[in-house]
């Protein structure tokens, strides 16, 4: 395989099976076909035609819209078509400064197909002049993933946060990591992909961050949504995306940015230099 398996990987929404989930006239999400069905009975809430779903023009105010949405959300959890609820609640927009034309559940967000935001970021050190990067290893009870390999820290991106932030704060939630050295993260840009799961669409934008970590750092598994820490030579890293499949899946992307900007992909040695770059901003969603 290589590193560009991963691009796929991140990047197999076909917009074919979907229809455009649609609020004020402005495309928010993608419903899969075989789920529009679930939302036929609530003709209160949506219109539903042959090309899209949208959210009935009577609801004009964001609450009532997050009202309406959320009652929904509540009867599709209830009856176990939706995931269980996370009490978070994400915007519907159509960029992350604009005004949300609503929010919804975080569980509910794929079901949708909503673009979800998250901060991810890869701390490391430096050892006698080379990146050792620090490796996370997902709870193995976690209902997402359980046990692969994730960075250091990441977290989805709720509602009424800054992305420092919810970054400094999910830097302790997750690793330990005090505030007096989370605080030098440095944003170094964000990672478009459009996957599909069986939860739906998730045409995602996850920004990214980096941290040079002291190299007597250890790092804590605060909320258990971590097993265990790990501190990997880059190349130990670049070998394991290269070669599996045992990161999370949009983890890939972030490290191979990470890769590239540090310049341990050479364009003058990855012959897939130039279709990495494109694919880490390749959503079609």
């Amino acid at each position: 395989m290589s590193y560009l398996d991963h691009i796929w990987a991140c990047n197999n929404f076909d917009p074919a099976d979907y229809v455009p989930f649609e609020i004020d006239g402005a495309r928010v999400g993608w419903v899969r076909r075989d789920n529009v069905r679930y939302l036929a009975a609530h003709d209160a809430v949506f219109e539903i035609a042959e090309s899209c779903v949208a959210l009935v023009p009577a609801l004009e105010a964001v609450e009532d819209r997050s009202a309406a949405l959320a009652g929904v959300v509540d009867r599709l959890a209830a009856d176990g078509t939706l995931p269980k609820p996370r009490s978070e609640l994400y915007p519907l927009t159509e960029a992350f400064n604009d005004p949300p034309f609503a929010l919804i559940e975080r569980s509910a967000v794929p079901f949708f197909g909503a673009r979800a935001l998250g901060v991810h970021m890869n701390g490391y050190v430096r050892r006698d002049g080379d990146i050792h990067m620090w490796v996370a290893r997902r709870a193995r009870d976690k209902t997402s993933y359980p046990g692969m390999l994730d960075n250091m820290v990441a977290g989805g991106q709720p509602h009424g946060l800054g992305l420092r932030e919810n970054m400094i704060k999910e830097c302790g939630e997750e690793a330990g990591i005090p505030e007096e050295i989370a605080q030098h993260v440095i944003p170094v840009g964000f990672i478009d992909y459009a996957h599909e799961s069986e939860d739906g669409a998730k045409p995602d934008r996850q920004y990214c961050y980096d941290l040079e970590l002291p190299a007597n750092f250890m790092p804590i598994a605060a909320d258990g949504e971590v097993d265990e820490f790990m501190l990997w030579p880059l190349e130990q890293v670049a070998e394991t995306i290269r070669e599996t499949f045992e990161f999370k899946f949009n983890c890939n992307l972030v490290i191979l940015d990470f890769m590239v900007r540090h310049g341990y992909l050479d364009p003058d040695t990855e012959p897939d230099y130039t279709d990495l770059c494109r694919g880490l901003h390749a959503s079609k969603g």
